[in-house]
């Protein structure tokens, strides 16, 4: 849920650059948190049929819930960050200048190499080779960097002053600043 958090705190911020873009970004919290939760509980419901006696049908409802994990995981972190946290946040970040736009890429470069990962081995068959799985792994080396770029910076320096949309708030609360007029 400190996923969905920090999407609904950043909002605000964002949505001056891009509104639509900023709402997808939260959107896409959510799914991905949503999908991580479906997966949790289908571990939990394997969990307690590991604990009962076990027959024949607990053990296929066993492995249905088992793959239901599987697929919420790739589906959530694996393809969804790539669209929400990657391209999205990563755009509007770019574009607002509240973080170096150099560190912005990684996420640009990040959502879509993980996108086509994870679609890669969505659509590569039920037991992905390693070799899928290990060009997964590179794949994602990018948007970690920029997940953990983004939290070090904004923790430690804040978003950046010189930022266009943070710019028109300073000017807007200066003391005899004139109010921001509506264009007609």
């Amino acid at each position: 849920m400190l996923r969905i958090g920090t999407a609904v705190v950043i909002f605000p911020i964002v949505r001056r650059q891009n509104e639509e873009l900023a709402l997808g970004y939260v959107t896409a919290r959510v799914i991905e948190c949503t999908f991580i939760l479906v997966g949790i509980l289908a571990m939990l419901g394997v969990i307690t049929l590991r604990n009962q006696v076990a027959g024949a049908s607990e053990g296929t409802v066993a492995y249905t819930l088992a793959a239901i994990k599987d697929w919420t995981f790739l589906l959530g972190p694996a393809w969804v960050v790539g669209w929400g946290n990657g391209l999205i946040l990563g755009y509007l970040m770019y574009c607002a200048e509240l973080v170096p736009r150099p560190a912005a890429w990684l996420g640009l470069i990040g959502g879509p190499l993980i996108i086509v990962s994870g679609t890669a081995v969505m659509f590569g068959g039920d037991h992905p080779s390693n070799t899928q799985h290990s060009l997964q792994g590179l794949a994602t080396i990018p948007e970690f960097l920029w997940e953990l770029f983004l939290g070090v910076y904004c923790t430690f320096k804040g978003f950046r002053p010189s930022s266009p949309i943070l710019r028109a708030d300073a000017r807007e609360d200066r003391p005899g600043a004139a109010p921001a007029v509506a264009p007609a």
